[in-house]
């Protein structure tokens, strides 16, 4: 299987999870801003990444979308689920899902480009960085009311997860589920975040615990320190 993606992309992230968590093998292209364009269309009419290609007989040549993987991945592979196969379950599973895709996701990314356009810039200050940063404020209308709205929305947010999280480690019943892979994914970029990472940490134990649980690297902000000896042999 070939995963087209951004590197830093939460949704791609959330297909690593997904696909780690399948124990399926995989291995990534990292796609250009602006060029992918070239490469996905052809592919599924569309311009957005995830794209999943299976590369196996009888399988879709390519799958767009997050969600649409994880469903082809519970069809392919259909143990450990990524959906309840209770009724009930599955559809709270679907509607965190989408929640977090459709909302939260988003005010994730407001916050996040607002910040790196800012206190955040050094980060990566190199004029590539802050090029593609600046395109993307504009591409999605990033302005300080909205990053108010956003930073509100996320509080709200965290509060409903706090309760969630905290007393059972899963979101919806007794495993992991699509709700938490997309959870850990679209919140990762939080990681970067002093204020984030420092009033949330039990958020961020639960992200790495799924990461890890999903044999996937952890997001940026939240890899382990480099030993002594490890930055020698670099």
């Amino acid at each position: 299987m070939l995963l087209l993606q951004f590197s830093t992309s939460p949704y791609c992230r959330k297909a690593r999870l997904a696909l780690g968590y399948k124990h399926l093998s995989y291995t990534v292209e990292n796609l250009t801003p602006g060029l992918h364009a070239l490469k996905l269309q052809p592919l599924t009419g569309t311009t957005t990444v995830p794209v999943l290609l299976p590369q196996l007989a009888g399988q879709p040549k390519a799958i767009a979308d997050s969600t649409h993987i994880f469903e082809f991945l519970d069809t392919y592979q259909p143990d450990p689920p990524l959906y309840p196969s209770d009724p009930t379950l599955r559809l709270e599973t679907q509607i965190l899902e989408d929640w977090f895709d459709e909302s939260i996701g988003t005010a994730t990314r407001f916050v996040y480009y607002d910040y790196r356009a800012k206190a955040g810039k050094q980060i990566d200050p190199s004029l590539f960085s802050q090029a593609v940063i600046q395109i993307v404020r504009r591409q999605y209308g990033i302005n300080p009311a909205r990053v108010k709205l956003a930073g509100d929305r996320l509080s709200q947010a965290l509060a409903f997860l706090e309760g969630r999280w905290l007393p059972t480690s899963f979101l919806v019943g007794d495993r992991l589920t699509a709700a938490d892979f997309t959870a850990a994914a679209l919140l990762s970029p939080l990681a970067l975040l002093p204020h984030y990472l420092q009033s949330y940490p039990w958020l961020f134990e639960h992200i790495a615990q799924v990461h890890d649980h999903c044999n996937t690297a952890l997001p940026p902000g939240l890899e382990p320190p480099l030993t002594a000896q490890q930055d020698r042999q670099l």
